[in-house]
């Protein structure tokens, strides 16, 4: 069965009622610690089964590399998942959290669509064929003033106690920007530049299924996506997501 959009949403869907299950009976949820400051609940491993197993029966030759379950065969042709990016959002009743997945063939992203079933919003592109939120076309903003701007960004860094962290970095660029948010899901980040909600969102330390999808996104939202020094690229390490015309500033303060 040939990939489309339309067949993917139907599939992210159904997950986002598996996940909204839980996230409607919170006082019930099985709530663990993988590593200290990092949570998995029963519905990330819920989530992930499903979309597991649906995806294989859709489109058995590709591959599968879960959070939570990790990577399958096939790895050049792989469908790249993050069953709940915002796990801690999620388990605090908060609606920031999202459901992330990704079609990687050879490298290249594919396809990404980013759901965030709480807020009922569902984010798609395909490559070379534009971005959407909730059917309509989107594009990242116009803002060309860094003084100007809304930036996103997140702490992953020091969540894994990282010396290397986020904040001399974030207290540079806060002091050159207008506002600042931290919203506690990388995935939905990158949509929100997509969408010109916010003009930037940079973070570090991140791992390829927090970002795959909502990268794919915001490149046909016409949006850049590098690493601090300015590399092209898809970097989970390091990654810089922008409209073109505060990048060249931005780039200064990383």
């Amino acid at each position: 069965m040939p990939v489309s959009l339309a067949s993917l949403e139907k599939i992210i869907r159904v997950a986002g009622d598996i996940a909204l299950g839980q996230f409607n009976d919170l006082q019930n949820l099985e709530v663990s610690q993988k590593s200290p400051r990092d949570f998995v609940t029963a519905a990330d491993i819920a989530v992930e089964k499903f979309l597991k197993q649906a995806l294989a029966e859709h489109y058995p030759e590709y591959g599968f590399w879960g959070e939570e379950s990790g990577k399958t065969e096939n790895q050049a042709q792989r469908w790249i998942v993050d069953p709940i990016d915002g796990t801690h959002s999620f388990a605090k009743g908060q609606y920031f959290w999202s459901i992330s997945v990704a079609l990687e063939i050879d490298g290249e992203l594919m396809f990404g669509a980013v759901f965030a079933p709480a807020l009922d919003d569902y984010y798609c592109a395909k490559k070379d064929a534009g971005a959407f939120k909730n059917g309509q076309k989107i594009s990242v903003s116009s803002e060309d003033d860094l003084g100007n701007s809304m930036i996103a960004t997140g702490f992953a860094c020091l969540r894994s106690y990282l010396e290397k962290n986020n904040l001399e970095r974030f207290c540079r660029i806060a002091q050159a920007t207008t506002g600042q948010r931290r919203f506690g899901s990388a995935a939905m980040d990158l949509c929100l530049v997509a969408d010109g909600q916010v003009d930037a969102f940079w973070e570090q330390e991140l791992n390829l299924y927090d970002i795959a999808a909502g990268a794919l996104i915001v490149l046909e939202a016409g949006g850049t996506i590098t690493d601090f020094k300015g590399n092209n690229g898809v970097f989970p390490k390091q990654i810089l997501a922008s409209n073109k015309g505060i990048l060249t500033e931005l780039l200064t303060l990383m």
